[in-house]
This record gives structure tokens, C-alpha cells and sequence, in this order.
């Protein structure tokens, strides 16, 4: 296969693993970050500790990540074509592929709030702030480096995904690599496609990576979080001494 025949191939395929992954990770963030936040808050000790809840939550993200990704692509089969009226293409790889990345980020997000400063948290409450004022005042602002990350290590990995996706129908660079590389003997044509997600992941890893450094330098933070801690900071009992005087 001659290179002006692969490149319209390698073109489509890249598209279509761009437009899969994009919209998976959309998803995934939009349905793992309240997810990863409400499993922090309803832990014991947690604003709105509730265990039941909790484990029901947690037990549930447990049970949706330990499941292989090619299992639950044939398990959700129903489900995704009573969404999307088909099993095969780009848009019907976007359900599974959701679906299997929101616990996966909801964890990453939880490790990631778990690690904010309850000081900052014990601030925020005495000063009459309630858990909503919490959450988007303290809780993702203080996190927000360590969900860049988070968000970096979902792509990466729905990257691969879907690249098995491809396997069965869906399109993509995982199609061109079995379709071509595999099942065509174009060894050639797999080996490019090989580096094309070596190069794409590469890419993706820097530009968080980097987000996230930049963020760290500014001190992971925005807007009311130092003065939070200058609060914090502040001896109450001292500035009782100083009204008197």
C-alpha cells in the first residue's frame, strides 16, 4: 500500500479517534467529578457523611472499573443502541467508552480532594460558608492541579480504549492497525499507526503535564483560598487583645 493510499485512511481514522475520545472525556468529567467529590463528602467525617451512601457509591464505582473494557462493550451492547440505534461506529463507542472512564476518573478525582487542606475546609465553615460555597470555593480550586492530571491520565487511557474499541467496529486507529495492519498483512501501515498514538499520547501527556505544573507554581489556587489561609492564620484571641487595647 503506497503512502497516498494510507494517508486518507490515517486522516479519517485520526478524526475519528479525536471525536470519540473528545466526547468521552467530556462525559467523564461532566459524570466523575460530582461523583469523586460526593464519595470525599459522604466519607466518615465528610460534610455530609452518610455510609450507607458511601458505600454504595464507592461499591458501584469498584464493580464498573474492575470490569475488562471489551466486556463491557458487549455487556452494554442493548444500551447502546437503544441511545444511539447502532453497535458499530464512532458514536456507539462513545457509551461504552463513557460509561467505563467516569469511575475511572471519579477515583482520581477523590485522591485528588483528599489531599486539600482541611484547614482551609475549617475556614470556609466558620466563616458561615455552606457545603456548595465549599466545594466551589475550596474543595476544586486547591484540587484543580491534581485534576488536571487526573483528566490527563482519563485521555491517555480512553485513548487505548479506543483503540480497542476498534476491534469490533468502532472506527479509529484500533480499526485502521487490525483492519489494514492485522488482517491484511500491512505491516507497514500498522507499524505507522503504531507511532501515530505513541506521538498523540505523547502530546496530550506534555500539555497536561505542563497545565498542571503552572498551576502548582501559582499555588493551585484562585481567588479566596490565600486569604482563607491568612484567616486561618490569624489568632483570634490576639485580635480580642488588640480590640480591647
Amino acid at each position: 500500500m503506497t503512502w497516498s493510499e494510507m494517508q486518507p485512511l490515517l486522516s479519517q481514522a485520526c478524526w475519528d479517534t479525536l471525536y470519540m475520545v473528545g466526547w468521552s472525556t467530556l462525559i467523564a468529567v461532566v459524570g466523575g467529578l460530582p461523583l469523586g467529590i460526593l464519595l470525599v463528602l459522604t466519607d466518615r467525617g465528610g460534610l455530609l457523611q452518610n455510609t450507607v451512601a458511601n458505600k454504595v457509591i464507592g461499591q458501584v464505582v469498584n464493580i464498573a472499573r474492575s470490569m475488562p473494557f471489551i466486556i463491557l462493550m458487549v455487556a452494554l451492547m442493548t444500551f447502546t443502541r437503544s441511545i444511539t440505534g447502532t453497535t458499530i461506529g464512532r458514536e456507539a463507542a462513545i457509551v461504552p467508552l463513557a460509561i467505563g472512564a467516569i469511575p475511572f476518573f471519579a477515583r482520581l478525582v477523590e485522591t485528588a480532594v483528599r489531599e486539600v487542606d482541611g484547614g482551609l475546609v475549617e475556614a470556609v465553615q466558620s466563616m458561615g460558608g455552606n457545603t456548595w460555597t465549599i466545594v466551589r470555593k475550596v474543595l476544586v480550586p486547591e484540587a484543580l492541579p491534581s485534576l488536571i492530571a487526573g483528566t490527563t491520565t482519563t485521555v491517555v487511557a480512553l485513548i487505548g480504549y479506543s483503540a480497542m474499541a476498534g476491534t469490533v467496529g468502532a472506527g479509529g486507529l484500533g480499526d485502521i492497525a487490525i483492519r489494514y495492519g492485522y488482517q491484511r498483512f500491512e505491516t507497514e501501515l500498522m507499524w505507522i499507526t503504531v507511532a501515530i498514538l505513541a506521538v498523540v499520547i505523547s502530546l496530550i501527556q506534555f500539555a497536561g503535564d505542563f497545565a498542571a505544573r503552572s498551576l502548582h507554581r501559582r499555588g493551585g489556587r484562585s481567588g479566596p483560598a490565600p486569604k482563607l489561609r491568612l484567616l486561618k492564620a490569624k489568632d483570634p484571641a490576639s485580635a480580642d487583645v488588640g480590640k480591647v487595647a
